[in-house]
């Protein structure tokens, strides 16, 4: 399988890297979107020394700006003909005040969301030639709304907040894609939305304030959170398992509890299908982008996306 991860330097991305490269005789690639080419050359050496697999590579993308995620889609379109699977990860957490990107939005609402909405359009044409069944895995969590007068949250900001509100939107998205999906006769991608039943221990620890960390610690030491090798493990199967398994959890939010893949109820605003159609108006418009906009003009008719990136 050929899998791209976002935020595959840290956390919960580095930790499926691994497992990914390590598992399978090292059959897998793996590829790394990531901010800093230094760390993620550290971290590529990293893997291929733990897990003796070559096949792993990075592509710099700031998800912060639209113009970066437009250079990424083209270098990998370049790069590959294909992809078997995207795990959507990255993601800003803890953050002591609102600032704003280059592109005059919320951060987290950008690089938590908006940058994978268009990311991903653009990447499903290559999912669409994996001959192993294309799927993407997204890391999100329960809960959350939409803040539809105020998306970019500037009269009522809190971190908190704001990583909800990209997560609330991130199923809207999978459950979107799932559905267009489901009305093309072929091919077939899966579209999955996964929570992590334990909080994984990451880098996020070391930015937030000092009480907060504190209380990790003893949290961590009751057993309250998990390693990034551990979640990976976790995670492996929705990344390998075929593509029947896959696309019967797609369009679901799923768990793990006792080693079995589990179904949560989803809220119903979130599956609201006027709410689905009108976030995704919104998103295309906030991309800007002419390239996007066609492509989600073929996938709504159903159509074909290899004419759109063909090498």
């Amino acid at each position: 399988m050929k899998i791209l991860i976002t935020g595959g330097t840290n956390g919960m991305g580095k930790g499926v890297a691994e497992v990914l490269a390590g598992a399978e005789k090292q059959a897998h690639e793996i590829i790394i979107l990531c901010r800093s080419e230094m760390l993620g050359m550290k971290v590529r050496e990293e893997i291929i020394e733990k897990t003796l697999n070559e096949k792993v590579s990075i592509v710099l993308c700031d998800l912060t700006k639209l113009s970066d995620v437009k250079h990424a889609i083209d270098e990998i379109h370049t790069q590959h003909t294909y992809l078997d699977g995207i795990f959507i990860n990255a993601g800003l957490g803890y953050a002591s005040e609102r600032v704003e990107t280059e592109d005059s939005m919320d951060p987290h609402f950008q690089v938590n969301y908006l940058s994978h909405f268009m990311l991903t359009l653009n990447l499903l044409d290559l999912l669409e030639k994996s001959q192993s069944g294309g799927r993407v895995i997204f890391n999100v969590t329960e809960g959350g709304k939409i803040n539809w007068d105020d998306l970019q949250m500037e009269n009522n900001w809190g971190y908190e907040a704001g990583i909800k509100q990209a997560m609330a939107a991130k199923r809207m998205f999978l459950i979107k894609l799932h559905d267009v999906y489901t009305n093309k006769t072929s091919p077939q991608l899966a579209f999955i939305g996964f929570q992590i039943p334990k909080t994984v221990w990451t880098n996020q620890i070391n930015i937030i304030p000092a009480p907060m960390r504190m209380m990790a610690t003893v949290m961590k030491a009751m057993g309250r959170f998990i390693t990034i090798e551990e979640c990976g493990e976790m995670m492996l199967p929705l990344f390998i398992e075929d593509q029947k398994q896959s696309l019967a959890k797609s369009g679901k939010l799923i768990t793990i509890r006792k080693n079995e893949f589990i179904e949560l109820e989803e809220d119903r605003e979130i599956a609201d299908q006027q709410l689905l159609e009108k976030l995704w108006e919104i998103s295309l418009e906030l991309c800007e982008d002419e390239e996007t906009r066609e492509i989600s003009e073929l996938l709504l008719s159903s159509q074909t996306l290899y004419p759109i990136k063909e090498n």
